[in-house]
């Protein structure tokens, strides 16, 4: 494995394969701060958690810069040993995270798509594989990569405004969901709920992903921090030793399966992005997008 705060694009064992990290003995320094251009980072080591918010307007877009901030600040994290859970939220207005930067995928040559397509795969892997206790606050819409995002950690607080959705809205692009994407959404809300929803690319607004359990709790925006402190408390009341191996039995071939076949999906990745078809609704995509802000 790379030194703390290096991000290896070869993967190293999941968090959940480590040693259970146990409070420290010594006396705690007060809260810390530590911000990349995309991503800012605070961590209370009174308390063990830290909250990571995604900078990156005007829409959290998961570029490959993002993508290797966000690696790098999460692994600075596992290797501290104050901090116990980790809160992801957003500094940006109305959206958690808009998903895979689509930029990153039109025009660009086969070994862009590779570096891409495996930083998003370490994304998720760490957050998948974490052994620190994970709440997502999602305070805005949060589609595809978003969702993702949301879907890795252990607990889901959205804000309940029906102005905002959440969902694997790939085939709405002409994209196809990954195979790991899929097995994470149906751990959390079934098999024939993620189904339909896959299958139709739903974005569900938080009323609808409430019910469906897409998020665990919705509350008002001005309590959604409030609301993930008390979470994590819960949480990390528990022996970290305990939490952590229960996480990893249930998790674990998941993350497994995806380590196993992680070269091949990328070279699926790779030729399925590359197809004129693919490009071309891409490219659609993006001139809708641009109409839109014009």
């Amino acid at each position: 494995c790379p030194p703390p705060g290096v991000l290896s694009l070869c993967h190293c064992p999941p968090a959940w394969g480590r040693a259970a990290r146990q409070p420290p003995s010594l006396p705690l320094a007060p809260c810390r701060a530590f911000s990349n251009n995309k991503v800012l980072v605070e961590l209370d080591e009174s308390s063990g958690v830290a909250t990571m918010k995604f900078k990156s307007p005007p829409v959290n877009s998961l570029s490959l810069d993002f993508l290797t901030e966000f690696c790098i600040s999460l692994e600075k994290l596992e290797n501290n040993r104050a901090c116990r859970g980790v809160i992801f939220t957003s500094a940006v207005p109305k959206i958690f995270s808009s998903g895979l930067d689509i930029t990153e995928m039109c025009g660009k040559s086969p070994e862009h798509y590779a570096e891409f397509w495996r930083a998003v795969q370490e994304m998720w892997l760490r957050v998948y594989g974490s052994n620190m206790v994970t709440v997502a606050a999602v305070n805005g819409s949060s589609p595809a990569g978003g969702c993702l995002v949301a879907l890795s950690c252990d607990y889901r607080i959205m804000v309940e405004s029906p102005k905002f959705s959440i969902g694997l809205n790939e085939a709405q692009l002409g994209i196809v969901a990954p195979f790991w994407f899929k097995d994470t959404f149906v751990n959390v809300v079934g098999h024939r709920v993620a189904e339909h929803s896959l299958q139709l690319g739903s974005l569900h607004p938080a009323p609808e992903a409430h019910k469906l359990g897409l998020v665990d709790e919705l509350v008002p925006e001005e309590k959604l921090q409030e609301k993930a402190a008390a979470v994590m408390a819960r949480w990390l009341a528990l022996p970290d030793h305990a939490r952590q191996l229960t996480k990893s039995m249930m998790r674990k071939a998941v993350l497994d399966r995806l380590v196993a076949h992680r070269e091949e999906d990328i070279q699926n990745f790779i030729s399925f992005v590359s197809k004129e078809s693919i490009q071309k609704s891409l490219r659609m995509y993006m001139e809708m997008l641009k109409k839109k802000k014009s």
